[in-house]
């Protein structure tokens, strides 16, 4: 089996699982455990995809979409809480614009397009969170549309994502500050 099978099969269940293709409630909460298992499962290919060892994994669909897991999801398992779990977005959205360019996303299941386009959707650009709506307008249920829409307000409004903060050592304006004592002020 291919270490992208494997990246797949860990965060989606193997395609004969009952529950493959429905969501899980870790992919969207703080679980330690969760976390430690993606550590030491996947770390090692996490540090081979950084240092660009495993490109060739690009040509395929399953290779694009395992980076991306990578990239924008197991980094903020693996590194939660601390700057290094936003250090690859960059090579995810690009990967992701490669997916977006080539066959590979008409090809995926919704629940893999949501992983696709979820790097689009935690940019602190405004442009990517334009992309996101597009996106998620585009093949989304309700409830990620409603998510996406967020993402963009936040950036419309402050530019940056002002939850992340303290994780990249910023300082946080006042506005911001006021913000973040709201609730539902961070994903």
């Amino acid at each position: 089996m291919d270490d992208f099978q494997k990246i797949l099969d860990f965060w989606f269940y193997p395609e004969d699982h009952p529950a493959y293709g429905n969501t899980r409630e870790e992919w969207f909460k703080k679980d330690p455990e969760f976390d430690k298992a993606i550590s030491q499962n996947f770390l090692f290919l996490y540090v081979k995809a950084k240092e660009g060892q495993l490109l060739h994994w690009t040509e395929n669909k399953k290779g694009c979409l395992a980076l991306i897991l990578l990239f924008d999801q197991f980094s903020r398992n693996m590194f939660r809480g601390s700057a290094e779990s936003f250090a690859t977005d960059g090579k995810a959205r690009e990967i992701a614009r490669l997916v977006l360019s080539s066959d590979f996303f008409a090809d995926l299941a919704p629940f893999q397009k949501t992983f696709a386009a979820l790097p689009f959707e935690h940019s602190e650009n405004l442009q990517d969170q334009e992309k996101s709506m597009e996106l998620f307008q585009g093949f989304g249920t309700k409830e990620e549309i409603l998510y996406a829409e967020r993402h963009h307000e936040i950036i419309e409004k402050f530019g940056r994502f002002p939850h992340r903060n303290a994780d990249l050592d910023r300082p946080s304006t006042e506005a911001e500050l006021k913000f973040l004592s709201e609730p539902n002020s961070s994903f």
